[in-house]
């Protein structure tokens, strides 16, 4: 794979990614958010088992490192979807995109290691950025913001897991493992936690679909091909535009608009992210 078309298939990637924030939100509407993550993910786990070698059987530690991940994917995307009730598609993507910012703090928080000054300076205008983004003139924070904030801080953890255990297993197995675990996950937490709902219809049937074949599947798939042919910096640059891909398709779909203050803030959220590759892209890694 060249690299134009690693950075397309990348770029496409993230289109899904940013895509399915309206098409959660929508589906929201026929059933319970856990319930619908649970559906999501067991349906991912179907359509990936066919292209994963499942032999020979999982040994421990590498089912340990699957649940470990899976257990973060499913914290993420769980509160993610509860989030969504509550809040709006853009809003919830810029705040999710701030993982990568969060990430470097769970990894001091974890294993102690010690932030950078780009770090430091990524995180504050970040920080500055979701403040600006959640609107402090008409309230600041609501429920489904800080709902969102749990899946940022459980995907910057995914993120410092991934490094520590991706070179040490088979890729493929791995998202298996952690999808599976994510469906499991959902599904236990929607039975304790939930009233759960599940109104059948063609357009609840599209968006699982959709969430679970396009958005879950097929992104991880071409995800994991791409990133072999591209540095961590490079690609953490293309991830940048899935907050505005979710917050063009909200103006579209819903007809979402963020106030000039608010793009502002998406804007000082976006300049984090790269502040956080800078070091990265000097040494091309």
């Amino acid at each position: 794979m060249t690299g134009h078309r690693s950075d397309l298939t990348l770029l496409f990637a993230t289109l899904l990614w940013g895509l399915s924030f309206i098409v959660v939100k929508q589906a929201l509407t026929w059933t319970t958010p856990l319930a619908f993550t649970a559906a999501r993910f067991g349906i991912a786990v179907l359509v990936l088992t066919p292209f994963t070698n499942l032999r020979p059987p999982f040994p421990w530690p590498e089912l340990r490192a699957g649940a470990l991940l899976g257990g973060l994917l499913a914290v993420g995307f769980a509160a993610q979807t509860v989030g969504l009730v509550h809040t709006t598609p853009a809003r919830s993507a810029f705040i999710v995109a701030t993982s990568s910012v969060l990430a470097p703090v769970v990894a001091f928080a974890v294993v102690r290691e010690r932030p950078s000054p780009w770090i430091i300076a990524a995180l504050g205008v970040a920080g500055a950025g979701m403040y600006l983004l959640t609107a402090p003139e008409a309230g600041g924070l609501n429920r489904g913001d800080a709902w969102t904030l749990v899946t940022a801080l459980a995907f910057g953890g995914q993120i410092v897991a991934v490094a520590h255990v991706a070179r040490r297993y088979d890729p493929l197995r791995l998202v298996w493992i952690e999808t599976a675990c994510t469906a499991v996950g959902a599904g236990l937490a929607a039975v304790v936690l939930e009233d759960v709902r599940f109104e059948w219809s063609p357009a609840l049937a599209g968006a699982l679909g959709y969430a679970a074949v396009l958005a879950t599947a097929v992104a991880l798939f071409w995800q994991m091909r791409a990133q072999r042919y591209m540095s961590s910096a490079r690609a953490a640059l293309i991830f940048c535009f899935e907050p505005v891909f979710a917050a063009l398709a909200s103006w579209v779909w819903f007809g979402e608009r963020l106030s000039a203050v608010q793009w502002g803030g998406s804007a000082l959220i976006l300049v984090g992210m790269v502040l956080t590759e800078l070091p990265n892209m000097r040494r091309g890694v």
